[in-house]
């Protein structure tokens, strides 16, 4: 059984540590089992390229690097501040995730 994690694809999250502390983007991916997500315009990392049809000249791109997902937030619609997640039933019986500082349910 798999531990449910506190952010999905879509989300708005900001960097809480490291080198990116202080960025906030959105989800673009997430790797379930190695407990990291990528970021929009946070961890940028320089790769070496040989030349190809996308890029015909090769060289160095920057792309965006996993970040552990104990090192994000996602960030609250309704305050745009970073918060904590909770889960709860809403009155459908349906299991839902709220901002733990203003209670409001996150879509």
């Amino acid at each position: 059984m798999r531990k449910k994690l506190h952010i999905k694809k879509g989300d708005t999250v900001t960097v809480i540590s490291g080198e990116s502390k202080g960025q906030k983007g959105k989800v673009l991916e997430i790797f379930a089992e190695k407990q990291r997500a990528i970021i929009e315009g946070a961890n940028l990392v320089s790769k070496h390229t040989k030349p190809n049809a996308d890029n015909p000249q090769g060289g160095i791109v920057k792309q965006e690097a996993p970040i552990h997902i104990s090192n994000l937030m996602v960030i609250d619609p309704s305050t745009g501040k970073a918060t904590r997640i909770g889960r709860k039933e809403n009155d459908k019986g349906k299991l839902v995730r709220y901002s733990k500082k203003s209670g409001e349910e996150i879509k």
